[in-house]
């Protein structure tokens, strides 16, 4: 089997729980502290290898104790790290801070992502040229997307875009995307503002897009292309408990879905159902699901709770 290669941000997750977030210059109490493998790139890659999928990781940590743990927590989920740099300085992190109503404050420092560039994409030629599907996100500077989505175009190689957090893209670049994956806000970002679904879609297709998949949550999924009518997907029944990584969780499930032969409609009611396992738990990686648990809520019960 081809593998799925992940191009992305490695960060380290350092959460605070308090009651209420600090003012500035005040200090507060936190009631709990815990540390979380994350990053857009390295979710999507465990996503994939949970599914019992070959997965890929492509990118850079620092050469520091979270770059460290990073590779052996991949390493575990059975994610192939070999191509994976160290570099001076430190690894990228998210300082998170949740308030007793559950809302975050997030500082991200990419660090060490910032240097995933073109050049390390030299080094990394025949690994691209021999993928089944690259997968990639914004959490890395955007002259490496651009770059990523012409060698893909250049290997005949789909290439899938997070395109989150949303940013400008260059008109070469969102026509060599064989996937968008936004959800309603990056939609509304790219979609100039279009509101309705139909609107959002096709700004998003006249922009060259061969095929938008819009994740709209407990609303289930919309995909599209230039030759016919959008199809919707519904959302399975479950009792949500933390959204972090869903998307990639729909991601990496999409995409191992197209490998094994799925349809686009199958492979995102596969899809799915692998982001509504996930929002079952708490926490990121630690919340992707593997193969059996999407195939019981895909093949058995319809409710999870």
């Amino acid at each position: 089997m081809k593998p799925i290669v992940v191009v992305g941000s490695i960060n380290m997750d350092l959460v605070s729980v308090t009651h209420r977030a600090p003012a500035p210059g005040e200090t507060v109490f936190g009631t709990d502290f815990q540390m979380y493998s994350g990053g857009k790139g390295a979710n999507q890659a465990v996503a994939v290898a949970r599914l019992g999928y070959p997965s890929v990781l492509l990118g850079k940590v620092g050469n520091d104790v979270f770059g460290s743990q990073l590779l052996e927590l991949l390493d575990a989920e059975g994610v192939d790290v070999s191509g994976i740099e160290r570099v001076s300085g430190s690894t990228g992190t998210a300082s998170i801070v949740v308030d007793s109503r559950g809302e975050n404050s997030i500082i991200v420092t990419p660090a060490a992502n910032l240097e995933v560039s073109p050049e390390y994409l030299d080094s990394k030629q025949h690994i691209l040229r021999d993928a089944g599907m690259v997968l990639a996100q914004l959490e890395i500077p955007l002259t490496t997307v651009d770059d990523l989505a012409r060698r893909c175009e250049e290997f005949a190689v789909p290439f899938m875009l997070d395109p989150a957090p949303a940013q400008l893209l260059s008109a070469e670049t969102m026509a060599r995307v064989a996937w968008l994956t936004p959800n309603q806000t990056e939609a509304r970002f790219y979609g100039k503002g279009a509101g309705e679904v139909d609107a959002a879609v096709n700004c998003l297709l006249g922009q060259g897009v061969r095929h938008v998949i819009l994740k709209r949550g407990v609303d289930g999924a919309v995909i599209a292309n230039g030759d016919g009518k959008p199809f919707f997907i519904e959302s399975f029944t479950v009792k949500a408990i933390d959204t972090t990584a869903a998307g990639d969780s729909f991601n990496g499930a999409f995409a191992v879905a197209q490998m094994r032969g799925l349809n686009a409609k199958d492979s995102a009611r596969y899809a799915a159902a692998a982001a509504a396992v996930s929002v079952t738990r708490k926490g990121a990686q630690s919340s992707l699901p593997t193969r059996d648990e999407v195939d019981r809520l895909l093949f058995g019960s319809e409710e999870m709770v």
